[in-house]
C-alpha cells in the first residue's frame, strides 16, 4: 500500500512538485542525515523493514509532511522554511516515522475496510490498492495515534544528540505566529498546546538530556532550496 501510495503521488505532478534529488543533492542530504540519525537510535521497529525514502515537495504554503506505509517520507518546502531548527525538524521527521513505525495507516485502513479488503489488497487486487491508495494520501489519525506520534518522536531522538522535545518547537512556533493557513491536520487535533506540553513530559520521563538544535546548519540548508 505504501509504495502504491508513493506512486501516486510522484505521478501526480500536477499537485506534487517533488524537488529533483540530483539538483537539490545538498538539501537532500541533509535531510537523510537527519532520518539516518533516528534510524540508528536503535528505537524504530522497522529500521531494516522499511526504506524510508524521503522527497521534497515544493509547496511554501503547505506547513506540512507525512508518511505512508512502509516508509516513504515526503516533507513540503513550507513546513522546512517554517521551522527554525535541526532538531524541529528531527522532531517532526519521527513524528512522521512514528505513525509508519507503529502502523497507525494500516490500522486505520482496517478499521475502515476490514480484514478481508486487505487481505484481498496482498492476494493482488491491483484496482482495489489504487483506490485504498487514493484515501491513505488524505488519511487523518485519531487523537491517540497523535499521542504515539508525539511520544515515539522523543524516544526516537533521546539516544541521538538532538534536543529530543524538537518537536514541540514547531507547535510553538505555531501558537507565536499564528499563520493564516493553519496546518489541516490541526483541524481535528486543535489543541497544540496539550502536545508541548506532552513532549516536554516524554522527555522528562525517558531522562533525556541532549539539548543540541544545530541551527546555524539548518539555516545553511534553507538557502539551497527554491
Amino acid at each position: 500500500m505504501g509504495l502504491s501510495t508513493a506512486l501516486q503521488i510522484d505521478a501526480d505532478t500536477k499537485n506534487y512538485q517533488i524537488l529533483d534529488s540530483v539538483k537539490y543533492a545538498s538539501a537532500y542530504a541533509y535531510i537523510y542525515a537527519i532520518r539516518n540519525n533516528i534510524l540508528n537510535s536503535g528505537k524504530v521497529y522497522y529500521k531494516n523493514e522499511f526504506p524510508w525514502r524521503v522527497r521534497i515537495i515544493k509547496n511554501d504554503s503547505v506547513l506540512n509532511a507525512f508518511c505512508t506505509p512502509g516508509g516513504y517520507i515526503y516533507v513540503f518546502t513550507g513546513i522546512l522554511k517554517f521551522l527554525e531548527s535541526e532538531d524541529q525538524l528531527a522532531g517532526v521527521l519521527g513524528h512522521e516515522m512514528g505513525h509508519a513505525d507503529y502502523r497507525h495507516s494500516t490500522r486505520q485502513m482496517t478499521k475502515m475496510y476490514g480484514i478481508q479488503v486487505l487481505l484481498d489488497l496482498v492476494a493482488g487486487d491491483r484496482a482495489l490498492v489504487k483506490d485504498i491508495s487514493k484515501s491513505l494520501i488524505g488519511l487523518t489519525f485519531s487523537r491517540n495515534h497523535e499521542k504515539e506520534a508525539d511520544d515515539a518522536s522523543v524516544r526516537f531522538l533521546c539516544p541521538t544528540p538532538y534536543n529530543s522535545a524538537g518537536g514541540a518547537g514547531f507547535f510553538e512556533k505555531l501558537i507565536k505566529e499564528k499563520p493564516t493557513k493553519t496546518p489541516v491536520f490541526l483541524s481535528t487535533h486543535p489543541d497544540p498546546g496539550n502536545r508541548i506540553e506532552s513532549y516536554y513530559e516524554k522527555k522528562a520521563a525517558l531522562g533525556c538530556r541532549n539539548e543540541t538544535d544545530f541551527k546555524e546548519a539548518y539555516q545553511k540548508m534553507l538557502t539551497s532550496l527554491p
